[in-house]
């Protein structure tokens, strides 16, 4: 699997180099998002703009990451989902549940300002 990870102090980026995201893949992709978990890594951006294929099992990594970044009271953001993609994750209804934005600047801003949010509130004294 050709990817690369990019940590930073609120975030970790995770640029997909693949064009398809399918039984191959899947399985490496998600033990990806379990290190990190254990690294303590909560926010996550998964940047699939070099992706133009994904199947059940690529729908299920990304929903195991999905999971492990709420359980690390974290957040993951897809960008750059490209068509055919983007309709898989239509097709299923899992743009109700998943954050999605376009590009990754925009993933990272989202992020940031989530975090802000929640820092926000901790100053405030909500939980």
């Amino acid at each position: 699997m050709k990817f690369t990870v990019d940590k930073q102090e609120k975030y970790t980026l995770i640029k997909l180099d693949e064009d398809k995201l399918d039984a191959t893949i899947a399985p490496g992709l998600k033990s990806e998002f379990v290190n990190l978990s254990t690294q303590g890594v909560g926010n996550l951006v998964l940047d699939l703009s070099a992706t133009k294929y994904c199947d059940s099992s690529g729908l299920s990594a990304i929903l195991t990451g999905n999971r492990i970044c709420t359980e690390n009271e974290g957040i993951l953001v897809l960008s750059g989902l490209q068509p055919m993609v983007q309709k898989l994750i239509e097709l299923s209804q899992l743009h109700k549940i998943l954050d999605i934005l376009p590009t990754q600047h925009e993933a990272i801003e989202f992020i940031m300002m989530t975090e802000f949010q929640k820092e926000l509130g901790a100053e405030e004294g909500e939980v």
